[in-house]
């Protein structure tokens, strides 16, 4: 990977937001973190008019578009024809001098342009080449997402880029593989290039395609109705177009005697990244972040301190972005940010909470319990479900989550929103069952 010049790279900024009292024994340190990219010059006009720029003149970038053709995509025989539709528009986005491949997807994956195993260069013959193969899409087969994965892994490895990215669409349960095969794939995939995935339809699996979505750091969406295929494809397009930096690490150092309880995206969507912790030296990690345009993102820490007594203070972590590089080094972006605890005997400041971190946290119990409450409905436990849906509904409605509270009016009837007061509907229709599941991790942000 190339250390990337001054004048491509979006300007980084790294906010806190904390209560830093402590009372007197406390050990807890919650901090939200705002990251903000902007300034790299190319996003705006790589969105708007993707074919100004020729090679060299963006980020240089390679694309794999993976296209479910698996028998059952015949059914309707609309959804094949709306889905070369929907390839053939984000290919008319790919700005000029993109590397990019299609991937047609069965129980194997083949190569449906350019073939033998390279890419092409995106140009106004490459993208009418592009388009014409897309017409021999065919379906027929079974489904084996791994192998799409892996396929797209090495064309994509192949060109030397600075963002790597993946488009993956299918309409149904990756049935043709074990669960095993596609986790192996998508850990071999981590971290080599992101991917958004989308489920077409409604007889897919939602935990699969979110899982792919999460493991590779894209975004993951329902479009139920397949005549909105090419709309969002085109929008995806554009976002990828619009990223001009990749592998940004939030790199957290702590002192002796401190630990990381958790790390979590928690804007634009919530997203654990505890786990993804790799070693950055002594007592200090990397957390993923993927890659980054113009955008703002929202980061909860949770830091364990030792104890100490009234009047003391310390730096409990510091927050800094970072490119790691293949030779052990890394690319410092120059934002930096500090969590800090103070042990005061002042009541009031202690145990006042955050207004950022108190609405984060509201935010991530409402993607939990919109899970829980539809895993509920679904083994039969009608008050179990009841339950932890009326939560969701009061958490929605405490937050300004608007989106959420609509989608959740589709499952229950609310009878108040303010004590969480609701009734499971009798009949959902699973289109919008499926979609407050696919977006149950889509927050508000707070006004700061």
């Amino acid at each position: 990977m190339a250390r990337l010049s001054k004048s491509n790279v979006p300007q980084f900024s790294v906010d806190v937001y904390q209560n830093e009292h402590l009372p007197e024994g406390g050990r807890e340190v919650n901090a939200i973190v705002t990251v903000t990219a902007t300034g790299g010059g190319t996003i705006g006009t790589a969105v708007t008019a993707p074919h100004l720029y020729g090679p060299g003149q963006g980020p240089s970038a390679a694309v794999a578009v993976m296209v479910d053709c698996s028998g059952s995509m015949d059914y309707p025989p609309t959804k094949m024809r709306n889905a070369r539709d929907a390839t053939a528009a984000a290919i008319d986005t790919l700005r000029d001098g993109v590397h990019f491949a299609v991937i047609g997807g069965t129980h194997v994956a083949q190569e449906v342009y350019p073939g033998g195993g390279r890419l092409a260069v995106a140009d106004p013959t490459t993208r009418e080449q592009a388009k014409q193969a897309l017409r021999k899409l065919s379906a027929g087969g079974g489904t084996a997402i791994g192998t799409w994965l892996r396929l797209a892994d090495r064309l994509l490895s192949s060109a030397d880029v600075a963002i790597r990215h993946g488009i993956l669409l299918t309409d149904g349960r990756n049935e043709h593989e074990s669960p095993e095969d596609l986790k192996a794939a998508l850990d071999s995939c981590a971290g080599r290039f992101t991917c958004d995935a989308r489920g077409v339809g409604t007889d897919w699996e939602v935990k699969e395609v979110t899982g792919i979505a999460s493991a590779l750091l894209g975004s993951a969406d329902i479009v139920a109705d397949p005549a909105g295929l090419a709309a969002d494809f085109t929008r995806m397009m554009e976002t990828a177009m619009g990223k001009e930096v990749a592998d940004v690490a939030l790199r957290l150092w702590t002192p002796v005697g401190t630990t990381i309880k958790f790390v979590k995206q928690v804007a634009p969507t919530v997203e654990e990244l505890t786990g993804r912790r790799t070693e950055a030296g002594p007592r200090a990690g990397d957390y993923p972040t993927g890659s980054w345009g113009d955008e703002s993102r929202d980061y909860h820490l949770c830091v364990e301190v030792p104890p100490a007594n009234i009047g003391q203070e310390m730096l409990a972590a510091r927050v800094s972005l970072v490119i790691p590089q293949p030779d052990g080094t890394v690319q410092n972006l120059g934002a930096q940010g500090l969590v800090r605890a103070v042990w005061t005997d002042d009541m009031a400041a202690s145990t006042s909470i955050n207004p950022q971190v108190a609405h984060y946290t509201g935010q991530a119990e409402l993607a939990q319990v919109i899970q829980q409450g539809l895993d509920l409905r679904k083994s039969g436990d009608i008050d179990g479900a009841t339950a932890k849906l009326g939560r969701a509904v009061q958490l929605a409605s405490a937050s300004g989550n608007a989106d959420t509270a609509k989608l959740l009016a589709k499952v229950v009837d609310v009878v108040d929103a303010a004590t969480g007061t609701v009734r499971l509907k009798a009949k959902v229709a699973e289109a919008d069952e499926m979609t407050l599941e696919t977006r149950s991790t889509k927050t508000v942000r707070v006004k700061k």
